[in-house]
């Protein structure tokens, strides 16, 4: 039941090339930071992410990136990373775009086997191409299919030793529910404690769906775009 690696780089150490990973965070917000590094060392290759987005140019998911490591990425949203911009132009990165919503909803319903669903969200556009559409309500609905991934990594904000998961605020954003949708999740925690130390009603995600667990260290918890309010005179 001791879920707990020695380091990031052991918790990583059989991931291959050419698998399907999860990795949440949303911008730079509740990146699992040690883990993004412990793939940039290990240097695996062709890697298809999905993720809100793929960091910025040059921090989070970006400097797997830039290291030539993502063959493709399904995500949301795709600004802040001019590498990203370059070679998605340039046709070395491939990209599936979804509305935030609909993203969220795929990795949900990867996690919970279910096999599909009609959302009005894109019906009529680019988005609809290729994919079966109905009218439901009297209003135009696209299908969408399930996400699925081979490996999730994760930050969380405590965890016990059998990886029950505590998240912080909005650093939970995509993460409880990549947590369920993947076939092995890798979490690093910011603080790790022993079973019954969690009170079970604050516990955001059960120990079930993680499989293994590092302490997170030296931790940046990079910010985008820093801005600041004049005080008031």
């Amino acid at each position: 039941m001791n879920k707990v690696y020695s380091s990031a780089d052991e918790a990583v150490a059989d991931i291959p090339d050419n698998i399907t990973l999860m990795s949440g965070g949303f911008g730079l917000c509740g990146n699992p930071e040690n883990l993004i590094t412990a793939l940039h060392k290990k240097n695996v290759k062709g890697l298809t992410i999905i993720s809100n987005n793929c960091g910025t140019t040059e921090l989070g998911l970006g400097v797997l990136l830039q290291n030539k490591q993502v063959k493709k990425m399904v995500a949301s949203y795709v600004g802040e990373n001019k590498e990203f911009e370059r070679q998605f132009l340039s046709g070395e990165l491939e990209v599936e775009l979804n509305p935030q919503g609909t993203l969220a909803e795929r990795i949900r319903a990867g996690g919970c086997g279910i096999g599909g669903f009609f959302t009005p969200t894109g019906a009529g556009t680019q988005v609809a191409e290729g994919k079966e559409s109905r009218i439901i309500d009297g209003r135009l609905h696209v299908l969408e299919t399930p996400l699925k991934a081979d490996f999730a990594i994760i930050h969380a904000w405590k965890a016990d030793t059998w990886g029950n998961l505590v998240f912080h605020k909005t650093a939970r954003n995509f993460s409880p529910m990549m947590c369920m949708a993947a076939k092995v999740t890798i979490v690093e925690a910011e603080h790790i404690v022993q079973p019954g130390e969690l009170d079970p009603d604050q516990v955001h995600i059960p120990s079930i769906f993680v499989h293994r667990l590092v302490q997170a260290k030296n931790l940046h918890k990079w910010i985008e775009r820093r801005t600041v309010r004049k005080k008031a005179s």
